[in-house]
């Protein structure tokens, strides 16, 4: 495939340095121009040509490298799984489209750039008219805010429609061949348009001003990047608490700020605080006051003799904060990790050879008790075999050194609504399975006592509330000693242990 497509670009460039036309026969002599101007065409096409060739290589290489999910080829939504009808069908990443479209793109924001220059050159001072013009019409908003709502409508006659109305119908020339007849008389926009109107066209690919965007766009991406890097360097050390003192004091700042702009934002003057701050921001791009600047700072901060002179007896010394030694100080943090209880059952399972014996089975994070789903659908008990292989849950870990037999069984299947169980109050605390009537007439369950048994005694709900065991032909769980009636084939204990948060730093 490789070779196929190297053999198709070989051609499309032999193809695109060929000539137009058949230049072994000439029919007639051309001029210069006419000659020229079919080369830099040919040589445009066959530059195209090549790219596409090129483009086309690429994007079989990467569709190798990453192949398209789930069988086709669409982007992953950023909008989620509900997208708006213009968002559910867009191409996914293809060469050929995205040289394409930043093409057509650079071509068109060439308008951006042209704006930022301009707006540039008036907060820089270039014409001074400029901008105390930019401050008068900012003091005008700032003391009335609502001609704010009238500033687009003013910007869209005054910087849209009359230059538009000016092109159409612009003033009298003042040539010299005509300047004795036209120079007095004036701007008059009556009579019929005198110009075609103003209009927009892209800019034409590989001329002055298409690399003159090419560059701005460039500059931009740089000047983003570093902007980035400058806000994650400076912003997001004190905000993610990495330095948790630091972030803590911030945050209560921050909260102490909230609640008293909530309660006093009303009686600050914000209309001559912007009045003011726009006008100092302004200001300080002036360049006198610039040049002002720069000579103080370097009057009094960098060739001070005072400050910087080793041989004064009597230094001045410039008081500071240790900041990291207050915020130590005044930030009190809790550096005792937050503790939790974890539960693992030991389940068995009573063995159908002669004698009956528990079997150790399992250790699983469910007491499987009858009722639960895992014992209904029938489905194994899921865990470790041995207690070593119990792990702490996900960013915990062990404070304790060894489990703990949970010694109030009773406690926790009443806190599970747990029916269908026996219960040993002392010794080791297990819980049995009480056999249904299908494991006691097929004399399944090994358990002590009989059915006849059984049948004579009332098990124990709770305290001293004596109920029968079988309500409607179901069962509620028993307390008593060993062999007061026939048991299941699973039973369980309950073991803990503490766990601690991880520590993470960084």
């Amino acid at each position: 495939m490789v070779d196929e497509l190297e053999e198709q670009l070989l051609t499309a460039a032999d193809e695109s340095v060929m000539p137009e036309g058949d230049e072994s026969q000439p029919s007639q002599p051309q001029d210069h121009q006419s000659r020229s101007a079919r080369k830099v065409k040919s040589l445009k096409n066959g530059i195209f040509r090549a790219a596409s060739i090129q483009d086309k290589l690429l994007e079989k290489l990467l569709s190798q490298v990453i192949p398209a999910e789930d069988g086709h080829t669409q982007t992953p939504s950023i909008m989620g799984g509900d997208d708006p009808p213009g968002f559910a069908e867009r191409p996914g990443f293809s060469i050929p489209l995205m040289s394409n479209n930043f093409r057509r793109f650079n071509a068109r924001i060439g308008v951006v750039f042209k704006f930022q220059s301009r707006a540039l050159k008036v907060l820089s001072w270039r014409k001074p008219a400029h901008t105390l013009s930019l401050l008068a019409v900012y003091t005008f908003v700032c003391l009335d805010p609502y001609l704010l709502f009238a500033l687009p409508l003013a910007i869209a006659v005054f910087f849209i429609f009359v230059p538009s109305f000016i092109t159409r119908h612009p003033a009298p020339s003042t040539s010299s061949d005509s300047d004795h007849q036209v120079r007095n008389l004036g701007y008059s926009p009556r009579g019929p348009p005198l110009a075609p109107a103003r209009n927009f066209q892209p800019t034409k690919e590989l001329s002055k001003d298409f690399f003159r965007n090419m560059g701005d766009l460039q500059n931009v991406m740089e000047d983003f990047s570093v902007v980035h890097d400058k806000v994650v360097t400076l912003i997001v050390p004190v905000t993610n608490f990495s330095d948790e003192a630091l972030s803590s004091a911030i945050f209560v700042g921050l909260f102490a700020a909230l609640v008293v702009m909530l309660i006093s934002a009303h009686l600050i003057p914000w209309r001559y605080l912007m009045l003011v701050g726009g006008w100092g921001a302004i200001l300080s791009a002036h360049p006198t006051i610039n040049r002002l600047v720069a000579q103080a700072t370097e009057q009094y901060l960098h060739h001070n003799p005072t400050l910087s002179s080793p041989t004064d007896p009597h230094p001045v010394k410039i008081p500071t904060v240790d900041i990291p030694a207050l915020l130590s100080k005044e930030i009190i943090l809790d550096s005792a990790p937050e503790t939790r209880e974890v539960e693992i059952f030991e389940l068995q399972r009573l063995s159908h050879y002669p004698g009956g014996e528990w079997e150790p089975w399992v250790f699983s994070p469910s007491p499987y008790d009858p009722l639960s789903a895992q014992r209904i659908s029938g489905q194994r008990p899921q865990g470790t075999r041995f207690f070593e292989d119990v792990q702490p849950p996900e960013g915990w870990e062990w404070s304790e050194k060894k489990w703990g037999l949970d010694l109030w069984s009773r406690e926790w299947v009443e806190e599970r609504i747990i029916t269908g169980v026996e219960i040993e109050t002392e010794g080791e605390r297990w819980v049995y399975d009480i056999a249904s009537s299908s494991e006691k007439s097929a004399g399944g369950g090994g358990g002590m006592g009989t059915i006849g048994e059984e049948s004579e005694k009332e098990p124990v709900r709770s305290g001293n509330q004596a109920t029968p065991m079988r309500q409607n032909g179901g069962m509620s769980w028993e307390e008593g000693e060993e062999g007061m009636g026939r048991r299941g084939e699973w039973r369980r204990r309950r073991w803990v242990r503490m766990v601690r948060r991880k520590n993470v730093t960084g």
